[in-house]
């Protein structure tokens, strides 16, 4: 199965490291290999999937206009696997890159 989603107001490195939290490992796209990011799970390249055992997600992001003169990140999650572990892990991922004014 394979779902496609679109958030605002978070970065690829951020969506890495989020999907990095659950439970995935940032692996280099040309290569195969596992990067060697930083401590906190963030990837040294940008050309970086997030795999797990049971999902894989590719990231890639744009600038989307918002009215005449404002530009915002609209970042592009394509998550594959069963429909049974997807259905959790956007749910889980959504809510991490939920924002909110407080």
């Amino acid at each position: 199965m394979r779902v496609e989603k679109s958030y605002r107001g978070i970065s690829e490195r951020l969506a890495r490291h989020y999907l990095s939290n659950l439970g995935g490992e940032v692996v280099d796209e040309a290569d195969g290999t596992v990067e060697g990011g930083d401590a906190d799970g963030n990837a040294k390249a940008c050309d970086a999937d997030v795999v797990a055992d049971d999902w894989r997600a590719s990231i890639s992001s744009e600038k989307v206009s918002i009215g005449p003169s404002v530009q915002l990140t609209e970042v592009t999650v394509v998550f594959e696997g069963d429909e049974e572990t997807l259905d959790s892990l956007v749910a889980d991922f959504s809510q991490k890159a939920l924002r909110a004014g407080g």
